[in-house]
């Protein structure tokens, strides 16, 4: 069962924040699925972060939009459902695994939104210390045209669709968007269904800035609502809830460490979450490696 997991994790995340690009080759193997969820809303699977689809007579909605070279597969997929070329695409967060295509979708006039800081991000360009990847800022084309504080909503497509910012997260740009009528959430990297998330604390992430998000999901789902995760399988609230208790687990036993004066080595080398990697160790990072990466930010 793991590794069938860690095998659909693979084909999601494989390349996750590769800031300095996709090679067009590589796109060559990967294949853009698209999962339905309702009439009009689906979510997209292939590499890299799960994208989120609204179509209808209004236009059609992207959530996030993984790697450039894989454009022409996402917009056939899109196509295979009914959809358009993308009216608006809106980033959860600055990392390319998400944005990769907003140049591509700007030069054909799709209208681009995000937070505040990440429109900054992909304008000033990055480092990403832990996978010692950089990435140029982007041309003008790519970068979003409209950008919001806190939040922001679309009437759409019969629905009304809010995208909620969620500070000092997976970065300090996060947002999780709500389809209200459909009762559907895409929660963008604040979660990772299965594995322990990567938390970008060099960019003001931190953990316990990825519970209170969750929290506020959790606030706006019931046991009906759908749940595209940044990274991994579809999943439903009690998934949510249960990704909720590792992350507060794991906040807990770090932070008393930290307390007592532990290094991160010191930290990873006591085996804090040896009853938690059971679940959720399949993923980008050995647990101690996982460790070391947060806990300046528990």
């Amino acid at each position: 069962m793991r590794k069938n997991i860690l095998m659909i994790f693979c084909i999601l995340t494989t390349g996750l924040l590769s800031m300095s690009g996709f090679a067009q080759a590589e796109s060559d193997t990967v294949k853009i699925t698209p999962i339905k969820l309702t009439d009009q809303i689906y979510m997209l699977t292939g590499k890299g972060g799960n994208i989120g689809l609204c179509i209808g007579e209004d236009g059609t909605f992207l959530i996030d939009y993984q790697f450039a070279p894989l454009t022409p597969k996402i917009l056939a997929a899109i196509k295979s459902v009914g959809g358009e070329h993308p009216r608006f695409l809106i980033n959860t967060h600055y990392h390319g695994d998400h944005t990769g295509g907003n140049e591509n979708l700007g030069k054909e006039g799709t209208l681009i939104f995000s937070h505040n800081n990440v429109r900054e991000r992909l304008n000033a360009g990055s480092f990403i210390q832990e996978f010692k990847k950089k990435r140029p800022g982007l041309t003008p084309e790519g970068l979003p045209v409209v950008t919001f504080s806190e939040d922001i909503s679309f009437h759409l497509n019969n629905d009304t669709i809010q995208a909620t910012h969620v500070p000092v997260a997976h970065t300090d740009g996060d947002s999780f968007i709500h389809f209200k009528k459909a009762n559907v959430i895409h929660t963008g990297d604040i979660f990772f269904n299965g594995f322990y998330p990567f938390i970008d604390v060099q960019h003001d992430g931190s953990l316990k800035g990825m519970i209170e998000a969750v929290d506020e999901v959790l606030l706006l789902a019931d046991d009906s609502t759908k749940i595209i995760p940044g990274h991994g399988p579809l999943a439903d609230k009690a998934q949510l809830i249960n990704y909720r208790k590792m992350l507060k687990t794991a906040f807990e036993r770090l932070r008393k460490l930290k307390a007592e004066g532990k290094t991160a080595q010191e930290a990873a080398e006591l085996d804090p979450l040896e009853d938690l990697d059971e679940t959720w160790s399949d993923g980008l990072f050995e647990t101690d490696r996982w460790i070391e990466i947060i806990y300046s930010g528990v």
